[in-house]
C-alpha cells in the first residue's frame, strides 16, 4: 500500500515515529502498527494510539456501558438500552426481547434509534417510529452484531466533537450535517472548528466530566445539545480524524503528536 492511501492515522504516526528517531512496522493494512525505540516497544491497533485502560477502552467501545456508567456519575447522557442477539440463546438475550423492544417504542411515539451496542461510524444505524420498522432494524442489526442498543430518538440542535487528552482539548468541533438526519461524517456532515465562547466552555467541560467518570486519557467525545440542554451522546476510545485532516491536516497531526508524546513519556 502507498503511503498517500494510508488512512491519516497511519500517516501521523509514521510522520511522529520519523521525527523522533522511531522505527515502525506497519502490518495488517495498516491496522496494527509496532513503534520501536531501543528495547522500548508500543502498540496502535485500530485507531487506538494504547494510552487508556483496558477497562476504560472496553466501557467507551460499548454504548450501553457508558450510558450506565455516566448515569451512575450523575453525567448528562443519551439512554442507550442494550438487547442481545437472541440467537445467543435465551439465557442470554432472555424470551421477552422483543416486548420490551415494543415498549420503548410506546414509550417514545417520535421514534427510537437502533444500533449496534458497538460503534460503526454511523452505519446501520435505523430511526425507528413503527413495529415493523423496528422488527427490520433489530434483523438487520442482529444480522451483523452480538447487540444492539436503542435510544429515544431526539431532535439534536447541535453536536459538537472533543478529542481529549487528559483534560486538554486539543481540539473541538461541530458536526455540520447535511440532508441527512445524522450527524455522522462518515454521513456526509462536515467539521467545523469550535470557536472560544460558551458553546465551546460548555461541551469541553462536559466531555472531561464524561472522560473522567469512565477513566479514559485520549478519548474524542461526542456531546449533542437537545432542547438547548448538553448531553453525552457517546465515547469513542480510538482517536478517528480522517475528515477532519482534510481540511486541518496540522491540527490533526499535531494532536496526534501530543498523544504520542505521552505514549513514549515526553510529558
Amino acid at each position: 500500500m502507498a503511503a498517500s492511501d494510508e488512512r491519516i492515522f497511519v500517516q501521523a504516526i509514521r510522520r511522529y515515529c520519523a521525527g523522533h528517531g522511531i522505527a515502525v512496522d506497519v502490518r495488517a493494512d495498516g491496522w496494527l502498527i509496532a513503534m520501536r525505540r531501543g528495547d522500548e516497544r508500543r502498540f496502535a491497533f485500530g485507531y487506538d494510539i494504547g494510552l487508556n485502560s483496558a477497562i476504560a477502552h472496553r466501557l467507551a467501545n460499548d454504548k450501553s456501558a457508558t450510558s450506565e456508567a455516566l448515569a451512575l456519575a450523575g453525567v448528562p447522557c443519551i439512554s442507550h438500552h442494550l438487547f442481545l442477539n437472541p440467537r445467543l440463546g435465551v439465557l442470554v438475550a432472555g424470551a421477552d426481547w422483543r416486548q420490551q423492544m415494543l415498549a420503548l417504542l410506546a414509550q417514545n411515539p417520535q421514534g427510537v434509534v437502533v444500533k449496534p451496542n458497538e460503534g460503526t461510524s454511523g452505519r446501520s444505524v435505523f430511526k425507528v417510529t413503527t413495529a415493523a420498522e423496528l422488527d427490520h432494524a433489530a434483523g438487520e442489526v442482529f444480522s451483523m452484531s452480538a447487540g444492539l442498543v436503542i435510544s429515544p430518538y431526539v431532535a439534536i440542535e447541535d453536536e459538537v466533537r472533543v478529542v481529549l487528552l487528559g483534560d486538554e482539548p486539543l481540539i473541538v468541533y461541530s458536526k455540520q450535517r447535511g440532508t441527512d438526519w445524522r450527524h455522522n461524517l462518515d454521513a456526509g456532515a462536515k467539521p467545523v472548528l469550535q470557536e472560544d465562547g460558551d458553546v465551546r466552555t460548555a461541551c469541553v467541560k462536559l466531555a472531561s466530566d464524561a472522560a473522567r467518570a469512565i477513566g479514559i486519557v485520549f478519548a474524542s467525545i461526542d456531546v449533542v445539545r437537545v432542547n438547548g440542554e448538553w448531553s453525552v451522546l457517546e465515547i469513542n476510545s480510538g482517536v478517528m480524524m480522517e475528515a477532519l485532516a482534510k481540511l486541518h491536516p496540522q491540527l490533526v497531526q499535531a494532536a496526534y503528536d501530543a498523544a504520542l508524546d505521552r505514549v513514549f513519556g515526553q510529558r
